[in-house]
């Protein structure tokens, strides 16, 4: 066992500045190199991430060759015209000028998997939850986004693609999925608010009215300010 108490005040800002600043990378990406020794530290804080019955079922595919990149970005541009189709006329012209990938201009992909057999038929906390691996890995995702926030790397994900896509062209065995396909890369600036909020397509709902009190009819009275010590 070790201590567990509250982090310093600047620890604890670090911390929820990263959460609040971190922002999907798109278009932003610069044409320098991300090091190894960076990605290895951005891939031990995934592998941090919690896990249901500690099955840790992510794995990590780090992609750098460009005809490889080319190749899924193709897939996901196949993909983009169809996504494009289901949105109304005006909803569509306004999807078609985002710019929802940055596979080739990131000097760096990564993709995140799922093992669904990892841990074999039983596993502590799945027994009645089945997709809590995938939920596990996408824990890891949430934990290397926050890492390259804090290492001034931007990171996009992808995710407008079915998953068999990429699996001839990663040579993922059976059970394994992608659940998130990541591109990074060094960026000078952010958005100061959410891309997507930005451009007026969405934009973040009120903590407010998404947080109930012993169940679903009544809303959590939030306490003033937010920021006591306890």
């Amino acid at each position: 066992m070790v201590a567990a108490g509250p982090f310093s005040q600047s620890d604890r800002a670090a911390v929820y500045r990263a959460i609040e600043t971190r922002r999907d990378v798109r278009g932003e990406f610069l044409d320098r190199p991300v090091g190894d020794a960076v990605i290895a530290r951005l891939l031990e804080a995934a592998h941090h991430a919690p896990s249901v019955g500690l099955m840790q079922p992510w794995n990590f595919i780090v992609i750098r060759d460009l005809a490889l990149r080319r190749r899924i970005r193709d897939v996901v541009a196949r993909r983009n015209q169809e996504a494009a189709g289901m949105f109304s006329d005006e909803r569509a012209a306004a999807y078609q000028r985002l710019k929802l990938e940055g596979i080739v201009e990131a000097p760096v992909n990564i993709c995140v998997t799922c093992d669904r057999t990892r841990g074999g038929k039983v596993v502590l906390g799945r027994t009645h939850q089945r997709d809590t691996d995938l939920l596990s890995a996408a824990c890891a995702v949430q934990n290397l986004f926050l890492a390259a926030r804090a290492e001034g790397i931007g990171a996009g994900w992808v995710s407008i693609f079915e998953p068999e896509d990429l699996r001839p062209i990663l040579k993922l065995p059976e059970g394994v999925v992608p659940v998130a396909y990541l591109c990074l890369g060094h960026v000078e600036e952010l958005f100061g608010r959410p891309e997507l909020e930005a451009r007026r397509w969405s934009k973040r709902l009120a903590l407010q009215d998404l947080v109930f009190a012993e169940g679903w009819d009544r809303p959590w009275p939030f306490p003033p300010g937010g920021d006591g010590e306890d």
